[in-house]
């Protein structure tokens, strides 16, 4: 037997009376700033990871006889370049 059909309660969005509809240049306006700020987390992000990877870097720099002399070596001017690389990014997103 198949289950009997019941009213539900209607969940659609309604405009309440007297509210303003957001315009299409406010829509854009509004979309661009989040757009913006999404981008400056996903830098952030980025710069979180190359802050964990040049500590890593580190450690395998510093790591001595273990680590193949080669690999010590790219891990080291891994670092040296990783730092400068995150104060740059730092230092553009503070511009905008």
């Amino acid at each position: 037997m198949s289950p009997s059909l019941s009213v539900v309660a209607d969940n659609d969005l309604k405009v309440v009376a007297g509210a303003k509809t957001e315009t299409v240049a406010e829509r854009v306006r509004r979309l661009q700033s989040e757009a913006k700020q999404l981008a400056k987390d996903h830098v952030k992000t980025l710069t979180g990871a190359m802050v964990d990877l040049e500590q890593l870097a580190a450690e395998i720099a510093d790591g001595g006889d273990a680590y193949a002399p080669g690999v010590r070596d790219v891990a080291r001017r891994l670092v040296e370049d990783l730092d400068s690389r995150v104060q740059t990014l730092e230092a553009i997103v503070a511009r905008t």
